[in-house]
């Protein structure tokens, strides 16, 4: 099988997708699934349509039309502010687009207008993050240019939070928000079909609170891909965390010292030297991956085994105990970052994979039994004819495949 290649196992993005559905529908919120860390992957999206989310969001045009090639009906977002350029392909292509400037407003109307359609806005509202949003003080006069304009139709109003500063979407911004829904309302006498409470960051305070206030809606992207909170990256209850691997072929292994010799300079991408570390030697592999097409950082490796460092093209490991030759495979848990690299990423493949393990077990009323995912099948893979054992790694969610002695 092609490797570098991002595995996915469906059913867990089922399970989660399903799942927060089902936890957020008794409190009036619907979920729109996002699907810009996996580049609008039509498996996957199918997944998710299957799961009962109220629709899919994106933050770039290109995979919203590409989602909508494939013949789904159901409704698309445009997750980012449309640029001015796209306008067209957004009344196309987008059912709602979330925005913050006027003259993008008039471009998209005189759009729809030439397209015959009509296409719905969110207005973005600035809570303190400080990246999209109009001012608070502004919204009303922004909800009703939307309403004046021909082609455009007042969907909501929504916001953004723990994205550019880490901003956490508490209660007291949900009460803002909220707040300002009924000012548009009364300023407009036009009830919103939307209040967009944010991403899976607003996913903690959702499940958490007393008062929903008018927050209908969550942009859910990393809590159903992944599992875990974007406020902490801590596993969430009754969510698998095993529904996506990146897996590299070992192109290189050797005993080599801990220390480089020569005089030193800056790295292939600038970032300060490792620490010196005490005179030895360690057994290494270079895998066919890097940079171009994972974020190094955010790959966890079998247990272990440590990434030492990565460049363009080349990811090195310290082996540990493990027994790697050349044509080996390893495959490793990525977060948040790492996925969306591997998506995007052209000479990573693609694959559909079977589910490894059953969902989480549920306890009464169907609460879940422990806060951790089920483990990721993390593993190293011989390509050699020789037998081979399996065994789980206690404590770790990880698991390995490796030649048996």
């Amino acid at each position: 099988m092609s490797t570098p290649r991002l595995e996915v196992d469906l059913e867990a993005v089922r399970h989660n997708a399903r799942h927060l559905v089902d936890a957020l529908a008794p409190r009036g919120i619907r979920v729109v699934a996002v699907t810009k860390a996996v580049v609008a992957w039509d498996r996957v999206a199918t997944a998710l349509i299957e799961a009962g989310v109220a629709g899919l969001g994106d933050s770039r045009i290109e995979s919203l039309g590409s989602l909508r090639s494939t013949g789904i009906t159901t409704p698309l977002t445009l997750v980012r502010s449309p640029m001015l350029s796209q306008v067209d392909a957004v009344v196309r292509s987008a059912d709602v687009s979330l925005n913050t400037e006027s003259v993008v407003l008039e471009a998209l109307s005189a759009a729809a207008s030439r397209l015959n359609q009509l296409h719905s806005v969110v207005v973005m509202v600035e809570l303190g993050d400080l990246r999209e949003g109009v001012d608070a003080v502004d919204v009303v006069s922004v909800a009703r240019f939307v309403r004046s304009l021909p082609g455009l139709s007042l969907a909501g109003i929504g916001t953004n939070l723990a994205c550019q500063n880490g901003v956490v979407p508490d209660q007291a911004k949900m009460d803002e928000l909220s707040g300002l829904a009924e000012e548009v309302e009364a300023a407009c006498g036009h009830k919103l079909s939307t209040v967009s409470g944010g991403n899976s960051a607003s996913l903690g305070w959702a499940l958490a609170t007393d008062d929903v206030g008018r927050i209908d809606e969550l942009r859910l992207g990393e809590a159903i891909l992944l599992g875990v909170d974007p406020l902490d990256r801590r596993p969430i209850a009754g969510l698998r965390g095993d529904a996506f691997r990146v897996v590299a072929e070992v192109i290189e292994v050797a005993t080599k010292p801990t220390r480089p010799w020569g005089q030193l300079a800056q790295t292939a991408f600038g970032e300060p030297r490792p620490a010196h570390q005490a005179a030895a030697t360690r057994r290494q592999a270079i895998l066919a991956l890097g940079r171009q097409d994972v974020d190094p950082a955010g790959l966890t490796p079998p247990a272990g085994m440590s990434v030492l460092g990565a460049s363009s093209d080349h990811l090195v490991v310290d082996l540990g105990d493990h027994d790697l030759a050349v044509g080996d495979e390893v495959t490793f848990a990525p977060d948040y970052s790492a996925l969306l690299r591997a998506s995007t990423s052209r000479f990573v493949a693609k694959v559909d994979r079977a589910s490894t393990f059953p969902a989480p077990h549920q306890g009464p009323e169907g609460s879940p039994s422990s806060a951790t995912p089920q483990p990721a099948t993390t593993a190293v893979t011989r390509r050699s004819m020789a037998p081979t054992v399996r065994a789980a790694e206690a404590g770790s969610p990880l698991t390995r495949t490796e030649k048996t002695t």
